[in-house]
């Protein structure tokens, strides 16, 4: 049975129990603050099992991807080496939402895997929770009691907290849960050891494919347990590990989930999988990687230097490093497995397939920065090979902490580069800085907030701010919420106008009003479905009637803005063509931000193409069409553009300008006439990632500022120039002006440079065997610095030279050591210039025959340069 035939078989089968057939969401999470990727089935649906909003549906089946690579549910140090764990991996999974329980669940999770995909009864364990005194949690007795009827008592084992019961983290749902666990090894093994000593125990083949989550509970931020409003349930089956089982292999990596990938990265390094451990790891990492990768940019995530773009640029650096060492990719390689992996899930996750080229460029825009930077690390570590060797050939631990800092470098890796060299690695020193980092991160991040605090349990939230900027309302739930030393308060309202920050379009602000003062709302943000409303103070009374207002003069300047991002759009489709889409934007009162794929600069005339569309668009005064509850797949035949990554429902709001031009999927705020535009300016055209380009502009009346303040800064060089026409023919003539004095500038430096040199090399005395000067020079900047060393070492043999130099007002040192003193004499340029630097407050580096060091104190060359002698000792 094929991987496709057992994903369709678990949905068929659950569609057959009445269960809604739901799309994954997408893996990349927008308006939750606790999660950055959906590392679990059950995470698109926390709301619904928090009360916070009812579920559209009972009953839910659906097959989500997930990504496990940071916080408490993390398997990226186990990828590759065992046979069972992924970053990315689909996960089945079933759901009740306040219909069926326990008696459901096990039983159609039974009928499932022995009656249609036929595994056989004794390979199968059970577990059920034991209970935990700490919690004053019960033994979950009636699941126990269930599975009796369908396995034998000695195959339903007791599980306890850790393995039984579910939570998602350290608040929120949870409750305690059953495990259905396989074991897959031969009847030999079986008969040596009884599979159900090896349960839970991390053995390859006795593996957990399925566990059945009843959610009961909510954990607090005390840690105490409180009982939900209704029980759910929440399954989740591994689907990599489930094709295994069923297709009778022994890893995950031997399913045709994972075989075209590597059959395909094998072949491409002409290898063989299964010959050599070292390399198969390496295959089986940049095969679970490409997954993570490919669908989390597919989903709207660029790689980058912040939170979860940084995750998965670590993870790419994580894959190219293996493809680099074990495979001998020197060349990008890992964006070729993208369309592989496109073709394969093409009918089920058809996203990738949409942007494959999208896709294999930003990877290999990736690959080829990180290719450099591996470059300049082996640089880094070939130059401090000799202080490694003073050190007694170890690699010290801060060291090593900067290779894997700045330059990516796994601990694994140096440690192998270390081993080629003959040196070791202080991995206690590399463990000390690594926790110095994460708890500075620790410490930035660090957040308190109370459980909410609920004055109207099961209300929902009436949102209205399409049609209202105030109404009356009353506070629901709220908490306080401390951040870095700073208190805040969070409400919700029974009803508001305000928009909370979502889809790009920042939060509004504005005010609560009551008999009993006035409360500023700072901003207003999105928890899964809840609308926040921030304020630095509570009202005075908390259940009397407040008036909710929006600042209206701010939120008019917000509609313009992202209307215009919607004429922008279309306008960029029109003159680039139509493979731009949307990467991402921003929209607030003061400017609107829009990030699009597009692989090339975008031209100076193509720019006043675009802004001259929009702008004819906005004269044209054209009215919005708003169409609010639109079935989905009525909006897409209407040809409204759908975003990448973004989650919707069955039902869509469709904003029109024109059917012709502007038609987009969108849940902002936006002005009833492109009129009210008023005036559309482009400010700057720029790169933000492979393949994705950004534009800012500015609208309305600060369109007209932004385009006054150019005219006057034009005014005012006219008038410097003391010119009113051919403006263009004066700046070129003074540019060629420049340019000429530069060129005398430079000769007569270049003048100034040779007369020391020979004045200096007049100066150099014999101390200790080797010729030797030290001496203050006249540079104007760090490179005629460096020439000069150079020409000495030209001149003068056996040479040890210290060069230091006041460049605008900051210390410069240069050391240069011809080659036989490095040689004969063991000294190392680096070592020298580290130790001089010290003088001066700096610091240094370089080769072993010439190096460099700066430093904020000036005064300090003096002593720099009197204590180089001693250095020769």
């Amino acid at each position: 049975m094929t991987s496709a035939q057992i994903r369709q078989q678990f949905l068929d089968f659950f569609a057959s129990k009445g269960h809604q057939i739901v799309p994954s969401a997408p893996i990349v999470v927008k308006d939750d603050p606790t999660l950055m990727f959906i590392n679990s089935g059950m995470a698109p649906f926390k709301d619904y099992f928090l009360g916070n909003k009812p579920a559209p549906y009972a009953r839910v089946a659906d097959t989500q991807k997930c990504l496990r690579v940071s916080g408490k549910h993390n398997d990226l140090e186990e990828v590759g080496y065992d046979t069972y764990h992924h970053t990315m991996f689909e996960m089945l999974g079933n759901w009740s939402f306040g219909d069926y329980f326990k008696q459901d669940a096990l039983t159609w999770s039974w009928e499932l895997l022995t009656e249609v995909y036929k595994l056989p009864k004794d390979r199968l364990y059970v577990s059920v929770f034991q209970g935990d005194a700490s919690e004053n949690l019960q033994m979950d007795q009636e699941a126990f009691d269930i599975w009796k009827t369908m396995i034998a008592e000695d195959r339903i084992l007791m599980g306890n907290k850790k393995d039984n019961f579910w939570e998602m983290g350290d608040t929120g749902p949870c409750g305690p849960c059953s495990e259905i666990h396989v074991d897959l090894r031969t009847d030999e093994e079986r008969a040596q050891v009884d599979g159900k000593t090896l349960v839970n125990n991390d053995h390859p083949q006795v593996v957990e494919i399925w566990n059945n989550v009843f959610m009961e509970f909510n954990r607090l931020a005390d840690s105490s347990l409180v009982k939900l409003p209704a029980q759910h349930v929440d399954t989740g089956m591994g689907f990599e590990r489930l094709c295994m089982a069923i297709q009778g292999k022994r890893s995950n990596y031997d399913t045709d989930v994972f075989q075209p990938m590597i059959q395909f990265i094998a072949r491409e390094a002409g290898v063989v999988y299964g010959e050599n451990e070292k390399v198969d790891i390496a295959i089986r990492v940049i095969a679970d990687h490409i997954r993570a990768i490919s669908f989390t940019i597919a989903d709207g995530q660029l790689p980058s230097n912040n939170k979860a773009g940084y995750v998965i640029r670590r993870i790419l650096r994580r894959a190219v490093r293996y493809s680099f060492t074990y495979l001998n990719f020197k060349k990008p390689f890992l964006n070729t497995i993208v369309p592989v992996l496109a073709d394969q899930l093409a009918n089920v996750f058809p996203e990738l397939k949409a942007q494959q080229a999208f896709v294999q460029r930003v990877i290999e825009e990736e690959e080829n920065a990180f290719l450099r930077t591996l470059e300049n690390g082996l640089k880094r570590l070939d130059a401090l090979q000799d202080s490694f060797k003073a050190n007694g050939n170890t690699i010290d631990g801060k060291t090593a902490f900067e290779l894997y800092d700045t330059f990516g470098f796994p601990l694994d890796l140096t440690a192998l580069i270390a081993k080629e060299s003959g040196l070791t690695i202080d991995e206690a020193g590399f463990t000390v800085e690594m926790e110095q980092q994460k708890n500075r991160s620790r410490n930035a991040a660090q957040t308190e907030q109370s459980d909410w605090v609920m004055l109207q349990p099961d209300t929902e939230t009436e949102w209205i701010a399409y049609d209202a900027e105030s109404t009356e309302a009353k506070i629901v739930r709220y908490r306080e919420v401390t951040a870095k030393n700073k208190k805040e308060y969070h409400l919700v309202l029974d009803r508001t106008p305000f928009y909370a920050e979502s889809g790009g379009q920042v939060g509004d602000t504005g005010v609560l009003e009551s008999a009993s003062g006035k409360v500023k709302v700072i901003n207003t943000v999105k928890e899964n479905d809840l609308i926040v409303h921030i304020t630095t103070e509570l009202p005075k009374n908390l259940e009397e009637t407040l008036v909710a207002k929006v600042d209206s003069q701010r939120r008019a300047l917000i509609k313009k803005n992202h209307s215009a991002t919607h004429l922008l759009h279309a306008a960029l489709k029109q003159v680039l063509g139509d493979h731009v889409n949307q990467k991402g934007s921003l929209v607030s009162d003061k400017l609107l931000r829009f990030d699009f794929s597009h692989f090339t600069k975008v031209t100076e005339e193509q720019l006043k193409q675009v802004e001259q569309i929009v702008n004819e668009r906005i004269r044209e005064s054209i009215e919005k069409d708003e169409r609010r509850n639109v079935p989905i797949e009525e909006a897409k035949q209407l040809g409204a553009t759908a975003l990448f990554g973004e989650k919707y429902g069955d039902f869509v709001r469709v904003i029109t300008f024109n059917r012709d031009y502007s038609i987009e999927l969108c849940g902002g705020i936006h002005v009833q006439n492109t009129g009210n535009i008023g005036f559309f300016k482009i400010v700057s055209e720029s790169s933000v990632a492979a393949g994705v380009r950004r534009i800012e502009a500015v609208t309305a009346d600060v369109a007209e500022a932004f385009v006054d303040e150019q005219i006057t800064q034009f005014e005012e060089v006219k008038q410097i120039l003391g010119v009113q026409k051919e403006f263009g023919k004066a700046i070129e003539k003074l540019q060629d002006e420049n340019a000429t004095l530069r060129k005398q500038l430079e000769a007569f430096e270049l003048k100034q440079v040779t007369a020391q040199k020979e004045k200096l090399a007049s100066e150099v005395r014999e101390v200790n065997g080797v010729n030797f000067l030290a001496a203050k020079v006249d540079v104007s900047n760090a490179d005629y610095l460096k020439k000069l060393a150079f020409d000495l070492r030209s001149v003068v043999d056996n040479l040890v030279l210290v060069l230091a130099a006041n460049v605008d007002g900051k210390p410069q040192l240069a050391v240069m050591l011809s080659d036989e003193v490095v040689s004969s004499k063991g000294l190392n340029a680096v070592q020298m210039v580290k130790e001089l630097a010290k003088e001066i407050k700096g610091g240094g580096g370089g080769q072993p025959f010439y190096a460099t060091a700066g430093g904020k104190e000036v005064a300090g060359l003096d002593s720099a340069l009197a204590k180089a002698e001693s250095l020769l000792a």
